[in-house]
């Protein structure tokens, strides 16, 4: 069963694999932080996408290269709307989505599939069916991102949903480690999003 799991990764270069461990490590080091609504979810997740920017431009992994990339500008901004406080007062705390972000999300996220499927077609990528899950997975991933970045609740339920799509595509793709961290993944996502909502809950008590 190991052997099957992981032989992949007899051929690959031995810093491809050290690289990818660590960036493992430092996504569930974030991940656990968004859960616990700390401050560390950037830091950590800017060094796990960051590496996984690197490695997946290696894989030639064009669009799941995107998705680290925007991650990485992504968690810059929310490292800095998570810290804006009037008078110790945290300015953007949990909250719902309104009307509008919803119309912004579902805007985001059309512009982001017409943009993947732009890129993957001038590649000639679509040779495979893991292309179109991935172009669907990336349109996913960048609302969830945005919402994160916003501490928007709803962020929670996109990381759910992409993470389980993205369990058996890894796997497909050869990247077990990154298959099994997608699968830890979405056991956090749905303690942080029941957490969240308690928090959420509260603070409307």
């Amino acid at each position: 069963m190991f052997d099957f799991i992981f032989e992949q990764y007899a051929t690959y270069p031995t810093h491809e694999i050290v690289l990818e461990v660590t960036a493992i490590f430092f996504g569930l080091l974030s991940v656990w932080f968004a859960k616990k609504d700390n401050i560390w979810v950037f830091p950590t997740g800017i060094i796990n996408t960051a590496i996984y920017v690197y490695l997946l431009w290696k894989w030639t992994l064009l669009g799941d290269m995107m998705i680290n990339f925007y991650y990485v500008v992504m968690s810059i901004y929310g490292w800095y709307h998570w810290t804006r406080k009037h008078d110790d007062v945290v300015v953007f705390p949990i909250s719902k989505m309104t009307t509008v972000e919803k119309k912004q999300a579902i805007i985001i996220f059309i512009l982001t599939i017409l943009f993947v499927v732009v890129v993957y077609t001038f590649f000639n990528k679509f040779t495979h069916w893991i292309s179109y899950v991935d172009t669907l997975v990336t349109g996913i991933f960048f609302v969830g991102m945005w919402l994160m970045a916003k501490r928007k609740i709803e962020n929670w339920i996109l990381w759910i949903i992409g993470d389980i799509i993205s369990i058996p595509m890894y796997f497909f793709k050869g990247y077990s480690f990154t298959c099994l961290q997608y699968f830890i993944f979405t056991i956090i996502a749905i303690y942080g999003y029941i957490e969240w909502k308690k928090k959420l809950q509260q603070k409307i008590v």
